[in-house]
């Protein structure tokens, strides 16, 4: 018969890395990482924490093995371990929408009403994206846009949005998107372009999910 404490050592490494993402600054984290490796100081900024605070969130990660690091000159850069932390993130959502009482409330009240922000579906963009008819807007932070995005789509952060509605064409539908589903750079981007008259949509989830699903990316600067 198996050794009882073996199975309890065993039971609990894996209870480790549940505990890990037990704060929410730290599932935010791997939110932010499933985009791209970024330093310590961007991350700080994306989640409204100090660095000190920050840095402490990451070595709980790696300790749990879920984000590794690479240092270029005095930068240190974190990104995932594998795209199964990424893919461990996306079910832990959704199990938490499906299965947690009060969650969908809770993302409502973040992201507002989203009567008028219209979501395609990963499938009819890529089909769009081939046929030339619809601009894709990449409205996260420049630097996971070039860490990668989809292929074609152009980077307007979310915080630029309504000063260059001038630089889309006129007449063609706009797609805009960030880092899933419950990110509200794209819904406040699509907002401002249908207030402005403009045909606008947002993807369905984000890029995570669009790499994850095989379909085209690429990374650096493209538009």
């Amino acid at each position: 018969m198996a050794d009882r404490s073996a199975k309890d050592a065993l039971y609990a490494a894996f209870a480790g890395v549940a505990a890990a993402l037990s704060s929410g600054r730290r599932a935010e984290l791997v939110d932010v990482l499933a985009q791209g490796e970024r330093t310590v100081e961007e991350l700080a900024r994306e989640i409204d924490q100090t660095v000190a605070n920050t840095s402490h969130h990451l070595r709980t990660l790696a300790r749990a093995g879920l984000v590794r690091t690479r240092r270029d000159g005095t930068r240190i850069y974190y990104a995932l371990a594998s795209d199964h932390v990424a893919q461990l993130w996306s079910a832990l959502r959704d199990v938490a929408v499906e299965h947690v009482a009060g969650v969908e409330h809770l993302a409502s009240a973040y992201l507002g009403d989203r009567d008028g922000v219209e979501p395609i579906r990963r499938d009819e963009l890529a089909r769009r994206l081939l046929r030339g008819d619809v601009v894709v807007l990449d409205v996260r932070p420049v630097a996971e846009y070039r860490a990668g995005h989809i292929a074609g789509a152009r980077t307007v952060p979310y915080d630029e949005v309504r000063r260059r509605l001038r630089e889309l064409p006129v007449g063609v539908d706009v797609v805009a998107y960030c880092r899933g589903p419950f990110c509200v750079y794209a819904d406040d981007a699509v907002r401002a372009l249908r207030r402005r008259g403009i045909r606008a949509r947002r993807l369905e989830d984000g890029f995570p999910e669009w790499r994850r699903a095989g379909l085209p990316v690429a990374a650096g600067d493209e538009g």
